[in-house]
């Protein structure tokens, strides 16, 4: 069974930094695309940044210039920076990869809460 797990959530203030991370683990061949969404209360989820495996990247355009993804191969795990951060940022962070183990499924984690607020 995959599972993604995030961390590194939590509350900044205006202007300040964090950074997500999600691991990968579980019965994994190979993980090909990896991103992270947002969902702020009320809205609907929206991709926030995408890495493939080769590390080209896409980001939404609120966010280009403030936030870095990132991923290590050999740990699973996708990263994203998020600096100069604004309180519309604030929202549920969700990881999500396309993995390949018992066939090629698209997965999700449980998402890690980021609260911008002075």
């Amino acid at each position: 069974q995959v599972q993604l797990v995030e961390s590194g959530g939590g509350l900044v203030q205006p202007g300040g930094s964090l950074r997500l991370s999600c691991t990968a683990s579980g019965s994994i061949a190979s993980i090909g695309f990896m991103a992270w969404y947002c969902q702020a209360p009320g809205k609907q989820r929206e991709l926030v940044a995408r890495v493939s495996r080769g590390g080209s990247t896409n980001y939404a355009d609120s966010v280009k210039g403030r936030f870095t993804i990132s991923r290590d191969n050999a740990k699973n795990t996708v990263y994203l920076q998020m600096n100069n951060l604004k309180p519309e940022d604030t929202a549920v962070y969700l990881c999500n990869a396309d993995i390949s183990g018992e066939g090629l499924w698209n997965y999700w984690g449980q998402g890690t809460q980021v609260t911008v607020s002075s």
